[in-house]
């Protein structure tokens, strides 16, 4: 098979990979494959491959306790779970390429903490101030405050970290903190005017959880997913081109606003739609897209694609711990990415790749 050629070569680092680009997509589809079905057999409650087997071939082998955990608990968690995973790496990605530096990721630089205000603000105000939007909105009261955060915070750290055509990366991160202190700091404000029945949501949601997946969550992610994977074919070529800077991208025929826009709404609506059904889930949009720029190079074609398959697999893994490690107990998934993902990126942060790819 004829590797494909970069629309811009010479950004790809040691020579062409976009032969390795898609061999990679291919062996993450592998990965997610075998992340989704080993979330589906493991929990405290044991459900064979023998029942699996039996649910999908629609056979009547199956016994009833186990469909019931199949249909209420398994399946359901897994979807969810992919999409998770899938938002959190594209939307890492895109900020990396966005601000063309490898520390950007939404839960670093404040996103996520923007998205967590706003989806307290649901919770806390939602039966009081909020309830004639909460009454228009319906199930979809959640994500769109949430989405309308990140969208927020996005927006006013890219007006802050970027001037004249340059984002620096110690703007990107002072500001991030900035943000996420002022955002930490008003969602403790809510939490203080919250009632006992809010606290405990809020309590069980802050942590990061994939309990309580169901149907209904799913399909609330699913809209603000797709509108940004929709977008991945109109902003692969120009964050290639952003690579060499704002000045140079627009010399090279690419709507740098425009660009800036799509790629800002795509973030706030993936991170946001997250964080509304599943909590605070850290380093899962950093650790992803760094180590596959590592491997298969800058090229967006392949690396966006690539961050959404290996944040699915990395969430179900983590998942999957996260209901075993403790069990009949479940640790909240946060916890096992943090575990996960902290040493590996302070790996990477004491190895020459790792300086050299962040200097770049």
């Amino acid at each position: 098979m004829a590797a494909f050629a970069s629309p811009f070569p010479g950004l790809t680092g040691n020579g062409d990979r976009s032969r390795l680009g898609a061999l990679m997509l291919v062996a993450l589809a592998l990965l997610l494959a075998g992340a989704c079905l080993g979330s589906v057999v493991t929990g405290p409650a044991s459900v064979g491959m023998g029942s699996l087997i039996a649910y999908l071939s629609g056979s009547g082998a199956l016994p009833e306790q186990d469909r019931i955990i199949l249909e209420a608990v398994r399946l359901p968690r897994t979807a969810l779970g992919a999409l998770i995973g899938a938002g959190l790496g594209l939307s890492g990605a895109i900020m990396q390429g966005l601000f063309r530096n490898p520390l950007a990721d939404p839960g670093i630089v404040g996103v996520t903490s923007g998205a967590s205000l706003f989806a307290v603000a649901a919770i806390v105000l939602g039966a009081g101030q909020l309830a004639p939007l909460q009454t228009l909105l319906g199930g979809e009261f959640l994500p769109v405050m949430a989405f309308c955060g990140a969208l927020l915070t996005t927006g006013l750290l890219y007006l802050i970290a970027s001037r004249h055509g340059h984002t620096s990366a110690t703007s990107l991160i002072l500001s991030g903190i900035a943000i996420g202190a002022m955002s930490i700091a008003a969602t403790g404000f809510l939490i203080f005017l919250a009632d006992d029945r809010a606290l405990r949501d809020i309590t069980f949601w802050s942590m990061g959880s994939l309990g309580g997946a169901n149907l209904a969550k799913c399909l609330s992610v699913l809209p603000f997913l797709a509108a940004a994977l929709a977008c991945l074919p109109f902003l692969s070529r120009g964050l290639d081109a952003l690579v060499l800077g704002p000045a140079a991208a627009f010399h090279m025929g690419v709507p740098v606003q425009r660009l800036n826009r799509l790629c800002i709404l795509s973030v706030a609506a993936a991170c946001g739609a997250c964080v509304a059904v599943a909590g605070s889930i850290g380093f899962v949009g950093i650790i992803v897209p760094h180590l596959l720029r590592l491997v298969i190079g800058p090229v967006h074609r392949y690396l966006l694609p690539a961050s959404a398959l290996g944040g699915a697999s990395l969430l179900l893994a983590a998942d999957s711990i996260a209901r075993t490690v403790a069990a009949p107990a479940e640790l909240p998934i946060g916890i096992v990415t943090a575990l996960i993902g902290a040493p590996v990126f302070l790996a990477l942060l004491l190895t020459g790749k790792g300086r050299d790819l962040m200097e770049g």
